[in-house]
């Protein structure tokens, strides 16, 4: 069995409480004391509340963009994995997007990490250090719109499957950044 980080530990704290109450209105102190570490311990890791947050979501959209390439794993299994994970962490998802806002906002923070994750495929396949400034403007089209129906999915109570929503991600991708995605 595999021993947690400390980060780790923050991190399943503020999930715990993420599923009683409002994001809005958990404190750092109530992150610390829920797994019995101080205050300046979650500073050596995090900033702030929201920086945890993101790192919470890379962390596991990292684990599943990571697989891309090995052993047949494309880009629509990373969207029917994901979405499973979303659908299985529904009510966190939801506390985070209606608890959040500004540059905080967690909608705001899934859209540009899927961004840099999107780019970063685009560069390693076409060996450069920076995505082509045309290509990056339709990642962000693409990133923000599907971003933008995964609030509406979660907050409106949609009639499709987390299935149906992945599929339909799929098939939203520009044909520009298949090469990319789905090769």
């Amino acid at each position: 069995m595999k021993k947690k980080t400390t980060k780790e530990l923050l991190a399943d704290s503020f999930l715990e409480l993420a599923e009683k109450r409002p994001i809005n209105k958990i404190t750092i102190a109530n992150i610390v004391e829920n797994c019995g570490v101080t205050q300046p311990t979650f500073y050596r890791y995090f900033k702030d509340k929201y920086d945890m947050i993101a790192w919470i979501y890379a962390r596991q959209s990292g684990e599943l963009i990571g697989k891309i390439g090995e052993n047949g794993y494309l880009w629509k299994d990373t969207l029917l994995d994901g979405m499973r994970f979303y659908d299985e962490n529904r009510k966190f998802m939801v506390n985070a997007l209606k608890h959040t806002s500004g540059r905080d906002s967690f909608l705001f923070q899934m859209s540009d990490m899927n961004i840099r994750f999107v780019e970063n495929e685009i560069t390693k396949r076409l060996g450069v250090k920076k995505c082509p400034r045309d290509l990056s403007a339709i990642v962000k089209i693409y990133c923000y719109g599907t971003s933008q129906l995964l609030y509406d999915w979660f907050t409106e109570h949609s009639e499709y499957s987390y299935k149906e929503i992945a599929d339909l991600m799929e098939k939203s991708i520009p044909e520009v950044l298949r090469p990319f995605l789905c090769e």
